[in-house]
């Protein structure tokens, strides 16, 4: 059989690509015989059209050289052949150090910008904020903290996290938007290496906050990161302050030890699953710790005020056209809601809710209460309750514990989650703490199939519960939310086909998916990490307030209530604010603001007024709610 014939423009393709493999001699060889190619040609074509052209055919290819030479920077001297080699060799020596000189000034900067773009350079700044670790409470700490430096000159945040620099500035810029004035700086790398921490300058920062990122084992890379940042202190003279949060309560001795005695460090799914059942309760109460916490309303401040020196502390809280007083500071211990008849000492300080703090001003506000519009029936009476979890994570037996503390003789709690080994071993030993007063069972289902919900009485609970599953080390981050907003879904379409609102209190990981939940206006949502990413910000302004929150946040403590408005003045009556705050002192309360439900539907506050001006009169209706600090 005749052998095939290859084509001429193969085998020169072929002949050509086996040159190049040859190395970089071969690929200078063809760029300069290209070269040579194309210059040769053009420079006989310019000095044969050219009338000023010597005559000879000798003297025109003399002046080709000339023009190849000085195209090609090889001189173009002509003459003898040993004057025409030394031009070319002169050339070639020129042209060999300046392309050395720039491919080595390329790879300097190359480099350099490599590096930067890596994050491996060390951030100068004095009283900046670091943040070390990323998780999705980042985007929250991050804003509270471009939100606090909005009045400063210069304000920097320094982020440290082992992800591409790249990556988080984009991240960071879509999540937070604009920062204005404050400047911020991604750094790239380990936070549990010293030499590493020592790129966002420690030492002169302001505070340094350390978040738990989204594995199993946060806890534990909390720890050693705040080891690893005593370790690059080690020999300062000063320290900055340490916020720090972790979310097992088994960690938190240890992290406290590592963060030193000035350092803070709160449980985040302790905080979150306190906030969870009292919102459970009365729905809508965490917009109103949304509003406290973050920097854009009104805040907590501790002020000085000698005037007040002597007197009870009832008289405090109508003292304040534009801020409410809400508890004494004495020491380093925060007294929130103490008995009215509690005098204030020469050196306390009043804990109030005000737009800043110079807008606590003194000015007597007994004047605009009006006694005949105070309620003075008895509080609306509590009574068991019974409470429909759906879905269980690592927060559920937190959640069932703080159920239990203030559960009455004769609540229940009906737990539907699938069926798992660890879900029934959780919650049997769950169930084996409840104690006597709650009684808690576990039904078998998966919370995102239609049958599931609809085998249940959902409309006669007292409140529902939904919880999206732990993330899976395999899983998307968002997929516990994806589970959660079918099984919100399903309960929307009961609530419509049946005309009747459920009393919802549903927990989402990304505040994204808050504008997709599918609920009623009487439901709540929790985002489980901004209200830590609020509270680590908070602090990180004002220390001092980290003893104020604890009790806030505390199981048996003082904390922020809801209650329904008939408990204080006349439904139907219109009277000032004011009425309410002496009406909620009555009651050993202290009245911070209140929820109109007719705009309890109506974005952005739904219907959540904090610190309003006491003189502020409006006419309350019975499903109208006040907000308090006092004790259940």
């Amino acid at each position: 059989m005749a052998q095939r014939r290859t084509p001429f423009g193969d085998r020169a393709r072929y002949w050509f690509d086996s040159t190049l493999t040859r190395g970089a001699s071969a690929l200078v060889g063809w760029m300069a015989l290209l070269c040579l190619a194309v210059v040769v040609p053009a420079s006989a074509v310019l000095v044969w059209t050219d009338p000023d052209a010597p005559a000879s055919p000798a003297d025109r290819l003399a002046k080709v050289w000339q023009l190849t030479g000085e195209t090609l920077r090889l001189g173009g001297a002509t003459g003898p052949p040993l004057r025409v080699t030394m031009s070319v060799l002169l050339a070639l020596v020129a042209l060999l150090y300046v392309s050395t000189l720039v491919g080595l000034i390329t790879t300097a900067l190359t480099d350099r910008l490599t590096a930067l773009r890596r994050g491996r350079s060390t951030v100068l700044e004095q009283g900046h904020a670091v943040v070390l670790g990323w998780s999705e409470q980042v985007f929250t700490v991050v804003s509270e903290l471009v939100a606090a430096g909005a009045n400063q000159p210069r304000t920097a945040v320094a982020v440290l996290a082992d992800r591409d620099k790249t990556e988080m500035e984009e991240a960071l810029s879509t999540k937070v938007g604009p920062v204005g004035r404050t400047r911020l700086i991604c750094r790239s790398g380990p936070t549990t290496d010293p030499s590493v921490l020592t790129l966002t300058s420690p030492a002169t920062a302001g505070v340094v906050l350390v978040l738990p990122h989204d594995e199993p084992d946060a806890d534990a890379e909390v720890v050693k990161t705040l080891l690893a940042l005593r370790a690059a202190l080690a020999g300062e003279a000063t320290r900055p302050p340490v916020v720090a949060a972790v979310r097992d309560d088994r960690y938190r001795l240890a992290a406290c030890l590592a963060a030193g005695p000035d350092g803070v460090v709160l449980e985040s799914d302790t905080v979150t699953a306190r906030l969870i059942v009292q919102a459970a309760r009365r729905p809508g109460l965490s917009l109103v710790h949304q509003e406290l916490l973050d920097f854009a309303g009104d805040e907590f401040y501790l002020i000085t005020e000698p005037a007040l020196a002597g007197l009870p502390f009832g008289d405090a809280l109508l003292s304040y056209p534009t801020s409410s007083v809400v508890g004494i500071m004495r020491g380093a211990t925060p007294l929130l809601n103490p008995p009215p008849q509690t005098p204030i000492a020469p050196g306390d300080q009043l804990v109030v809710i005000s737009r800043d703090d110079d807008t606590a001003r003194l000015d007597d506000c007994a004047e605009s209460v009006e006694k005949a519009a105070m309620a003075s029936g008895p509080a609306t009476p509590t009574r068991p309750e019974r409470v429909l979890l759906l879905g269980w994570n690592r927060r559920a037996p937190l959640i069932i514990d703080q159920l239990r503390r203030r559960a009455r003789p004769g609540s229940a709690v009906d737990v539907v989650a699938d069926g798992d080994a660890a879900t029934v071993r959780q919650v049997s030993e769950t169930e084996a703490h409840s104690g006597t007063d709650l009684t808690l069972t576990l039904h078998h289902g998966d919370v995102t199939r239609p049958e599931t919900l609809r085998r249940l009485d959902v409309h006669s609970y007292d409140s529902l519960i939904v919880l999206g599953q732990d993330p899976a080390p395999e899983q998307p981050p968002d997929d516990p939310d994806n589970r959660t907003l079918v099984t919100l879904l399903l309960l929307r379409q009961l609530e419509e086909a049946t005309g009747r609102e459920l009393p919802l209190v549903t927990e989402l990981i990304d505040d994204r998916n808050r504008a997709l939940a599918p609920i009623g206006p009487g439901a709540d949502v929790i985002i489980s990490g901004k209200l830590i990413g609020l509270l680590m910000a908070q602090i990180s302004q004002n220390r001092h307030l980290a003893a104020v929150f604890e009790e806030l946040f505390s199981a048996d403590g003082t904390g922020v209530r809801l209650r329904p408005a008939g408990d204080y003045v006349l439904p139907g009556c219109e009277t000032s604010f004011a009425t309410v705050v002496a009406a909620a002192r009555q009651r050993g309360e202290c009245a911070i603001g209140y929820r109109s439900h007719d705009e309890a539907s109506t974005s952005p506050d739904y219907g959540v007024r904090i610190n309003p001006p006491k003189s502020e009169r409006r006419r309350w209706a019975a499903g109208d709610e006040v907000v308090v600090v006092g004790r259940d």
